[in-house]
């Protein structure tokens, strides 16, 4: 049988036409990561990063994840970033529970759900989530939770802050920003370089 023909979902670039990022805090993604240590046991990973920028905001590493964690790492991500707009994520029962939508839903965050079985239409949480697995998780045997917890967590740091993103004219998303010695205030309490 011949497949019927079906209109493209995306640009060429990759992002989906439904709701693009127009700035930073518009649209973030999130979605789950799954690997094993050394042993075998499974971990899963909370990926959620700032679509427009790239950034990747957070990445929680724990054996067991659900609803209340992910409220928990967003809730941590409010304080600290502000509430984005929108927030994109698959329809996984972690993502569609109850206490999460009505929690978004009276801080003012609108759900972007996307088509079950259709993961191109969050292309750029996949597309972290495959450099996440290439750079890191292909290469590196993990023998404990807390290993990964911290090379997972460096890993994100220097994604942010080092790595050349080409989407962003080969510039990192997020990158440190050091003051000369002859601009740090007087009032600074640290050690000058």
């Amino acid at each position: 049988m011949k497949q019927p023909k079906r209109s493209r979902l995306w640009l060429n670039d990759g992002s989906c036409l439904r709701l693009r990022p127009a700035h930073k805090g518009h649209v973030w993604s999130y979605d789950f990561v799954q690997d094993r240590t050394h042993e075998g046991k499974v971990f899963r990973m909370l990926c959620v990063i700032d679509e427009y920028t790239r950034e990747c905001l957070a990445i929680r590493v724990e054996r067991r994840l659900n609803s209340r964690d992910v409220l928990d790492v967003l809730g941590e991500l409010f304080v600290t970033h502000g509430a984005p707009e929108h927030i994109r994520s698959d329809n996984g029962s972690e993502f569609i529970a109850i206490a999460l939508r009505e929690w978004l839903g009276n801080i003012g965050v609108k759900t972007l759900y996307i088509t079950p079985a259709s993961p191109w239409e969050n292309g750029y949480c996949e597309s972290f989530n495959s450099k996440l697995r290439d750079e890191l998780l292909a290469r590196e045997i993990f023998y404990g939770l807390r290993e990964a917890k911290v090379l997972i967590e460096g890993w994100r740091h220097h994604y942010n802050t080092a790595r050349p993103h080409s989407s962003l004219g080969y510039k990192p998303p997020a990158p440190e920003a050091v003051l000369p010695a002859a601009f740090i205030p007087p009032y600074y309490g640290g050690v000058a370089a």
